[in-house]
């Protein structure tokens, strides 16, 4: 940590991850995502306006001030290497490295992270396929959308799987639905209805519900010719070296 306390670590963490870097968010989507009460958040905004962490505006909400969103960032960083430091090194499964994850970030200062890093291989994305923050606050991921917006025919790779909950991610991984590896959309059904995904894994039917939380790098039209799924991921690193945009932390869960 550095000058302020984990509990104020954590807050700024998840007001990133909701977008507060650029935008104003409800106090209550923020009461929300921590799962504690309104009161609760109250406090601890009064405590961080004091502190020149965050502004709020009476019926706008809450945005991070710069030092809010470097003290945000250095959260999340330190979050998404724990869990990919519990991953690869210490063989955490995926859909269990998120709590751990945090109680870990909670102690870890910056000479644990950077030999957490370093152990876990420089990975450029967590488990779950959301970018690691530079030591530096930079911030970098790939143009992706959710899945249930790709239209049937197209390919692509999976970028990132946007939920925390531990079933959705061992069903995922049963599946061989993984951040890194190469998709096809072989069909959809009409009206919402569910989509055929094929992965090297084989064929799935998705609901729309897990298809929004799935986020996809979609290949050019003209790049569809002839392409099948083949590789397996490296999850640590997931993502590979594609063009990269900066992040859009308004969906991020971990």
């Amino acid at each position: 940590m550095t000058g302020i306390t984990a509990s104020q670590a954590a807050y700024l963490g998840e007001l990133f991850r909701l977008g507060g870097e650029n935008d104003f968010v409800h106090p209550g989507s923020w009461a929300e995502t921590l799962h504690v009460s309104p009161a609760a958040v109250s406090r601890m905004a009064r405590r961080l306006e004091k502190g020149g962490l965050i502004e709020r505006r009476p019926y706008r909400g809450v945005r991070l001030t710069a030092r809010g969103r470097t003290e945000g960032v250095r959260a999340v960083r330190a979050h998404r290497l724990a869990e990919a430091y519990l991953v690869r090194v210490l063989g955490y499964g995926w859909h269990e490295a998120h709590d751990t994850a945090d109680r870990l970030g909670e102690i870890a200062d910056e000479t644990l992270v950077a030999r957490m890093e370093a152990h876990a291989g420089y990975p450029r994305r967590c488990p779950h396929g959301e970018p690691i923050p530079g030591a530096d606050g930079t911030i970098e991921v790939p143009e992706d959308v959710p899945l249930h917006t790709v239209p049937e025919g197209r390919t692509g790779r999976i970028s990132r799987i946007r939920v925390r909950e531990a079933e959705r991610l061992q069903y995922l991984e049963a599946k061989g639905v993984l951040p890194g590896l190469p998709f096809t959309v072989e069909g959809r059904a009409p009206f919402e209805g569910p989509i055929r995904l094929r992965v090297p894994a084989g064929e799935s039917v998705l609901g729309q519900e897990l298809a929004r939380v799935i986020w996809v790098e979609v290949d050019s039209p003209t790049s569809n010719r002839g392409r099948k799924p083949s590789s397996l991921p490296d999850r640590g690193t997931s993502g590979g070296d594609a063009p990269a945009t900066v992040l859009d932390s308004s969906r991020a869960v971990c």
